[in-house]
């Protein structure tokens, strides 16, 4: 492994000096950034001022409208007024960025609360204003002479949930409290970088491998280590790429992201089912970058690459075909199936467990066991590959002649 290692660093270097990497490297997270805060700046500005509401309060609910607005945190700044209706239907004519509100015993009778606004109020407003529907409906029921169990039944109301209907019967999956998505989808999020940036550095082993074969370098490397040893330091070296470039884009993306959504992601970041997520992102990489390295090795010119290694090189997206169906269901049959095949499994499982309230362990072990196995047939395969493919020269190699050199 020595000499493994000495070609990783070789890889490193050679690649952290290229300005393409570096400019990929930073661009990235820059395009990524771009596109968060152009949008805010070309869009209304108006939804970020404080509007001016005037309320007409005859129903006496001004304490429980201040309460709402400082919990909410809405942009609002409230004023009390004795403003009869049209007035205020006159008054919103001339005024701007101001809301009149009518809350009287008419609006409360009739169940509508009027709501005067100029045209430079954001509509975002409107949706706000729900927020005041619960003491005005509160209002009402203290006014209908209502037992306090009935008030609470009626405030309660009835929400509609669905149970997973497969293990109703046992119990498992039927609701006990409040659930928050999030603790799974952070790290799913997360794990699905990594595999994302360290596939698509992976790709650049094709590249490598492809390159030194036409420059006929290849033969000089090879005097000095052996065709596994620079086969397992090219996937070495060009995974510490990938993880320099995880690095780096959640340096920078990472404090933006807290600062505008105000979310704890750290919190919901650094969990033990994080460990499970990377560990498939690894060998998501691992298995995809045995079968780069192999396949470019095979390839004298890459303007004259064929089908097949197009079609291989398009073997990580495959999932993408499915995201549709797994999201939607993903305990479905669908979602299983692809759960077991190795070259979709990193990706599929990273979809299911960043929806799974309830992760299905013994389905995990199953096809942990499936991918690490074909890892190893896949590394043992692609060492045959290399071996023979990285000193033939004048043709890309045909899918007939690979598998002759995968039992030789």
């Amino acid at each position: 492994m020595r000499n493994s290692f000495k070609v990783a660093k070789w890889e490193i270097n050679r690649n952290m000096k290229n300005k393409s990497f570096l400019i990929s490297l930073l661009v990235t997270p820059a395009m990524f950034a771009f596109f968060l805060f152009i949008p805010q700046l070309f869009g209304d500005s108006d939804s970020t001022k404080t509007v001016e509401v005037f309320i007409a309060d005859e129903l006496g609910v001004a304490k429980d409208v201040e309460q709402l607005v400082d919990q909410e945190q809405l942009q609002w700044n409230v004023h009390f007024t004795d403003m009869e209706e049209g007035e205020m239907r006159t008054r919103v004519i001339d005024e701007e960025n101001t809301v009149y509100m009518a809350f009287t015993e008419k609006a409360l009778d009739d169940g509508v609360v009027p709501v005067y606004k100029t045209e430079d109020v954001n509509e975002d407003f409107m949706y706000a204003t729900y927020a005041l529907e619960v003491p005005l409906r509160q209002l009402q029921l203290n006014r209908l002479d209502l037992s306090e169990e009935q008030k609470t039944a009626i405030a309660k109301g009835i929400s509609i949930e669905q149970v997973e209907w497969r293990n109703a019967e046992s119990g498992q999956n039927m609701p006990t409290g409040e659930y928050d998505p999030l603790k799974r989808i952070v790290p799913g999020v997360f794990a699905a970088i990594i595999l994302f940036s360290s596939v698509m550095t992976g790709m650049m082993i094709f590249t490598s491998a492809s390159q030194e074969k036409k420059e006929k370098v290849a033969e000089i490397i090879l005097s000095s280590v052996t065709p596994v040893e620079l086969m397992q330091g090219k996937i070495i070296g060009y995974f510490v790429l990938g993880i320099t470039q995880v690095v780096v884009w959640l340096a920078i993306g990472l404090p933006i992201f807290v600062w505008k959504s105000d979310l704890p992601i750290l919190e919901y970041l650094f969990v033990p089912e994080l460990l499970v997520l990377v560990v498939l992102a690894v060998a998501g990489y691992l298995l995809f970058a045995a079968i780069f390295v192999a396949i470019g090795a095979t390839v004298e010119d890459m303007t004259a690459t064929s089908n097949f290694q197009g079609l291989v090189m398009m073997l990580p997206f495959v999932p993408l075909i499915f995201i549709a169906p797994i999201i939607g269901d993903p305990s479905g049959i669908i979602a299983k199936v692809f759960s077991f095949i190795p070259f979709t499994s990193p990706a599929v499982w990273m979809m299911r467990l960043s929806l799974l309230e309830e992760w299905p362990w013994v389905e995990i072990g199953i096809s942990a066991v499936i991918l690490f196995a074909t890892i190893w047939l896949m590394m043992k395969a692609a060492g045959k590959v290399f071996k023979i493919g990285i000193l033939m020269y004048g043709k890309n190699a045909t899918p007939k002649e690979i598998w002759k050199w995968l039992w030789a």
